[in-house]
């Protein structure tokens, strides 16, 4: 690990000032993504504002909504009574990552901002567009087993890897953040980005912007909503394709709104508006949701040599959209662990 200064910030005006008098400065709060990076040389981050005495930690009705504090910890949030009664897809989700040591130490805030766990991005001894532009993308011919299947470029086909985020993004949640310029509330949807050129940049926020909290708008989804997540272990692992599904039916059983969110297959949580339009409407089954499956894989492509493909992820995604929205139709399971898992 490399030296760097240390800021312990009073406030969020301080702390913004703070980081804004060094150029790659990085805010920190439990540190489990930043840390393990700054260990393997993959971020050198010359200035560190420690956050964690800043007032950000509290979980409280937002209207008709809930706002979370970017400093809440995420087995806090997930196990919050009003998390648990009004977005039990949240609680499912973030219970479905990690581990509980993690968990117990990891921000709302910092869940945002976590850094793919691409094994090329983490070997510094290898060429990697997101950790140096331009030197290469060895994933996309190579090893990509775990990579992405929608949104990639020739140049970064990494995953996202938040559970957490998941669910947010089909919860239409907005990230509510504080910098030089001022405060600004950012869609769910627009707050990460596909690699496209630009490989290295994983969010819209500006130099120096605090992320302060997490709206949630208020939603009937409560009764109809599963996270399934799919992965090789059980235990401590990151999916190789996740579904955050949640539905609201009307009284004949016909949904009258629809959300599904993927992960573990793009650069960001993959949410497709147009498949959940196909739900609208209509009576629940096996065949619609077959339907709306092929329609969000419709532009699913392949990475990869062809021993070590991300090829099987696009049928593996289909199939997961369907159990999914089954699961979901059959009514949310209690929060008691992590949730619907595979």
């Amino acid at each position: 690990m490399r030296p760097f200064n240390y800021t312990v910030a009073a406030g969020s005006e301080a702390a913004i000032r703070a980081l804004g008098s060094t150029p790659g400065g990085r805010f920190v709060a439990g540190g489990t993504n930043l840390l393990d990076l700054m260990k393997e040389d993959v971020a050198q981050p010359p200035h560190l504002v420690d956050i964690n005495r800043l007032p950000l930690e509290g979980i409280v009705l937002d209207g008709d909504g809930l706002l979370l504090g970017a400093l809440a910890r995420n087995a806090h949030t997930a196990w919050n009574p009003l998390v648990v009664e009004r977005y039990p897809l949240l609680a499912h989700a973030i219970l479905a990552g990690a581990s509980p040591q993690i968990r117990n130490m990891a921000s709302n805030g910092g869940n945002l901002l976590q850094r793919t766990r691409c094994v090329y991005f983490y070997d510094v001894g290898v060429p990697c567009n997101k950790r140096r532009p331009g030197s290469g993308c060895p994933a996309a011919s190579g090893l990509a087993r775990q990579h992405a299947i929608l949104g990639a470029s020739p140049q970064c086909i990494a995953t996202h890897p938040s559970d957490m985020c998941v669910a947010l993004a089909a919860l239409d949640a907005e990230v509510r953040v504080q910098g030089p310029a001022g405060a600004r509330s950012i869609p769910f949807a627009e707050f990460h980005c596909l690699p496209g050129d630009e490989p290295e940049r994983d969010t819209v926020l500006d130099e120096a912007e605090l992320i302060t909290g997490i709206a949630l708008p208020a939603n009937r989804l409560q009764a109809h909503s599963v996270y399934l997540k799919i992965r090789e272990r059980a235990s401590y692992a990151f999916a190789l394709v996740s579904v955050a599904a949640a539905l609201e039916l009307d009284g004949n059983g016909r949904i009258v709104d629809a959300r599904i969110a993927l992960g573990g297959v793009a650069h960001k949580p993959w949410r497709d508006r147009t498949a959940e339009a196909i739900l609208l409407g209509e009576q629940p089954g096996d065949a619609l949701f077959t339907e709306v499956g092929q329609h969000m894989l419709r532009d699913a492509k392949a990475w990869g040599a062809a021993t070590s493909s991300s090829g099987f992820k696009i049928t593996l995604a289909r199939r997961a959209i369907v159990r999914a929205l089954t699961a979901a139709l059959d009514g949310t399971p209690a929060v008691l662990g992590q949730g619907v898992s595979a």
